[in-house]
């Protein structure tokens, strides 16, 4: 019967709980010097734990009892307290890639590299939960990041160059909330009570990689029953963790089938051939059988090549898709000949690159009883576990976030945005958010006016001002006042840049700047309009000639005459920069070109008929032949009576300045009418190929732009037309 309490005794007792078997240890440590003065070992009698997950806690729960107890003997020291490890074999691993885009001109700061890094490991978690849809809680264990991109390249570090897309590639690490009240539950049924809990590949780390290593960039292989976990170093700290579902018990079923044993016995003779040139077994037949490490090494080798490529590969992935400088591997399954030669060769780096670790890695360790201890690489997790007691680290620690105690898995560097994230609280929430964004389009695309930033979080820490940044240790009080969403944002019309921009035409032969033209869901505004969420804003890169009449004070009337280009226009005719516009009244139209032929006395007749001049259209004026030849016979002479045609010398050669082409689309088709000043529905007739007088239906349909015209209606440039019999 134990007659000291550990804690008198200031011992710590570590429980490596694993698959196969669990492994007790007792020590203290002195002068940076670990002392071991007992440890003990039993396998489970059934299968109560697979792949690292405890499946019987009842059966579990006894196991450890028996190790305690043994323990206790040799110690005479009653055991109360105990340190264990969550196998690395639970922990969740996601890669994730995230993306946040700044402003221009922004300068990123270590502040917004925080914040990219939070969000992508809050976008990994929730990936992570869709694909388990579970209910269970997670405790972010650490992340890594792989790389950081800005604007789609790959730089190793975005501190204070100019923002656009930045994106950073991370895997994050969660341990599963199940995964954990098991052990502790495993433990209470042994009358244990657990003082620290760390993760079975930091405990290796801790033996097997001393801290004055980890500035290289290494990785820890910890072969275990169930399966195979990873630890990479780098710059001094652990950076990721990683876990195959694939270890010595593969090797073990592939030697059961081959030696026809049941997988105890083949258990045995694995770890027998290890060190031992012959092994002798009893098959399931009752046959004794002698089977030499040599064929062994043969049948398993395919599963061992397998073994060490996936190893590799979740190391490279890991780390940033390359390789590491060196590999120590740990624990009973990585003892198998050729594991070592096998990863080094993968990993492409020296045979000697690859070792395992085992006593040479135990220099700061002493046992003070050595009856029936080997020092090799299956010790390296056990004695990590006690050590990592002492690093006041690695365990669940209980703080108050916003009156709520929470708890968290503490890796020795936890700061204020980790408890916040434990505590789901909203990451928007710790930073300064922008008001609501102000989208809408401009000629079609998409635009966006980005709110105004508004007040970071209010943080406190037992009391005093904190940021997220601030270090959290045990029982610390936290509270947060969310952050504040700045002013909406907003837009106007004279805040487009393409609304700024002048252009030059030439009106009445003098040149002029105006300005282009907008519209918000096609109405006209003025540069103050102060744009909507889901306006519809055109800045057209023309004005049309009435907008040029408005800029030049020009009154246009029914007498006006405009003309774009040497072609006769109207008050919706678009002007383009460079274009040539005159705005003239039609009786100087006529006068113009009646200078040049002086047999006519145009004069005369504009003197005197100018009250009837004034109500005739302008086509009363000139008429024109069939070749569009101007033609003066509707022109009044002095008596009243009208100069006929040809009275004018030359008058047959003068062409019409008011006519001009007409682009149609009629039917589906194409086609230009020719010669006109002005042009009615009739006019299409002359143009396209539909005889009236057969009809080849009951009746005639006709369209313009969709809608029923009169056969005199006025028709413009593009209209759209459809004729066809019904």
């Amino acid at each position: 019967m134990a007659s000291l309490e550990q804690q008198d005794q200031k011992v710590v007792y570590g429980l490596d709980i694993g698959t196969r078997s669990v492994v007790g240890t007792v020590g203290y440590m002195n002068d940076n010097q670990f002392n071991v003065i007992a440890q003990a070992v039993e396998k489970h009698e059934t299968r109560a734990m697979l792949d690292g997950q405890i499946h019987d806690i009842g059966k579990v729960g006894a196991t450890i009892r028996k190790v305690t107890d043994r323990l206790e003997q040799q110690t005479d020291i009653h055991l109360t307290d105990v340190c264990i490890a969550a196998a690395g074999r639970v922990l969740r691993t996601v890669r994730t890639k995230y993306d946040y885009e700044y402003p221009d001109g922004h300068e990123i700061t270590d502040e917004d590299i925080y914040n990219l890094d939070s969000g992508a490991v809050e976008q990994a978690y929730q990936e992570f939960l869709a694909k388990n849809a579970s209910d269970l809680k997670f405790y972010l264990v650490g992340y890594s990041v792989m790389h950081y991109y800005l604007d789609g390249y790959q730089i190793a570090n975005l501190e204070g160059h100019n923002a656009g897309k930045v994106s950073v590639e991370l895997i994050a690490t969660f341990l599963p909330d199940d995964c954990v009240d098991g052990l502790y539950k495993a433990c209470e049924r042994a009358n244990l009570k657990v003082a620290n809990l760390t993760l079975e590949p930091i405990a290796a780390m801790m033996v097997a990689i001393p801290d004055r290593f980890r500035m290289l960039n290494l990785a820890l292989v910890d072969v275990g029953a169930g399966t195979s976990d990873i630890c990479i170093t780098d710059d001094g700290t652990i950076t990721a963790y990683g876990m195959l579902p694939i270890a010595g018990d593969d090797i073990t079923e592939i030697i059961a089938q081959h030696c026809l044993v049941d997988f105890n016995t083949a258990d045995e003779i694995k770890i027998a051939a290890s060190h031992e040139e012959k092994v002798e077994y009893t098959d399931i037949m009752g046959l004794t059988k002698v089977i030499t490490a040599k064929e062994i090494a043969r049948v398993v080798k395919p599963k061992i090549d397998e073994m060490a490529m996936r190893a590799t590969a979740e190391i490279k992935k890991l780390n940033g898709d390359k390789p590491v400088s060196a590999v120590f591997v740990v624990g009973g399954g990585g003892c198998v000949p050729g594991y070592t030669k096998a990863i080094a060769k993968e990993m492409d780096i020296p045979d000697e690159r690859v070792a395992l670790r085992g006593e040479e890695v135990m220099k700061d360790i002493t046992f003070l009883n050595n009856d029936g201890i080997e020092r090799d690489s299956l010790l390296v997790t056990p004695l990590g576990i006690c050590i990592s007691y002492y690093q006041e680290a690695n365990n669940f620690i209980f703080v108050s976030f916003n009156g709520v105690q929470t708890k968290i898995y503490d890796n020795g560097k936890l700061q204020i945005v980790d408890a916040a994230m434990q505590a789901s609280f909203p990451n928007e929430d710790l930073f300064p958010k922008r008001g609501e964004e102000l989208r809408y389009t401009v000629n079609g695309k998409e635009r966006a006016s980005r709110g105004e930033p508004g007040e970071a979080a209010v943080i406190q820490l037992n009391g005093k001002p904190a940021d997220i940044h601030s270090k959290i240790h045990a029982n610390d009080i936290i509270e947060v006042k969310p952050s504040t969403a700045g002013a909406p944002g907003k837009a106007s019309v004279e805040g487009i840049p393409e609304f700024k921009a002048k252009f030059n035409v030439i009106v009445n032969g003098k040149n002029v700047e105006a300005s282009k033209y907008a519209t918000v869901n096609g109405e006209a505004q003025s540069g103050y309009y102060d744009i909507k969420a889901g306006d519809d804003v055109k800045i057209l890169d023309y004005n049309t000639a009435a907008q040029i009449a408005e800029l030049m004070d020009i009154t246009i009337t029914e007498d006006t005459v405009i003309i774009v280009n040497n072609e006769r226009g109207d008050a919706n005719t678009p002007v383009y920069e460079n274009f040539k516009i005159d705005f003239k009244d039609q009786e100087d139209v006529i006068m113009d070109y009646y200078k040049d032929f002086p047999n006519a006395d145009a004069e005369a007749i504009r003197q005197s008929n100018q009250a009837s001049f004034n109500n005739m259209d302008m086509e009363k004026h000139l008429t024109q032949d069939k070749n569009g030849q101007l033609s003066f016979e509707d022109l009044p002479d002095d008596d009243g009576t009208y100069v006929k045609s040809g009275t004018a010398s030359d008058a047959s050669e003068v062409k019409n300045i008011l006519a001009h082409d007409l682009h149609l689309v009629v039917n589906n088709e194409a086609i230009t009418l020719h010669g006109k000043a002005d042009y009615i529905f009739v006019d299409i007739f002359d143009a396209i190929d539909f005889d009236l007088s057969k009809p080849n239906g009951r009746a005639i349909v006709t369209t313009l732009n969709g809608s029923t015209p009169d056969y005199m209606q006025p028709i413009h440039e593009g209209d759209k037309i459809e004729v066809y019999w019904k």
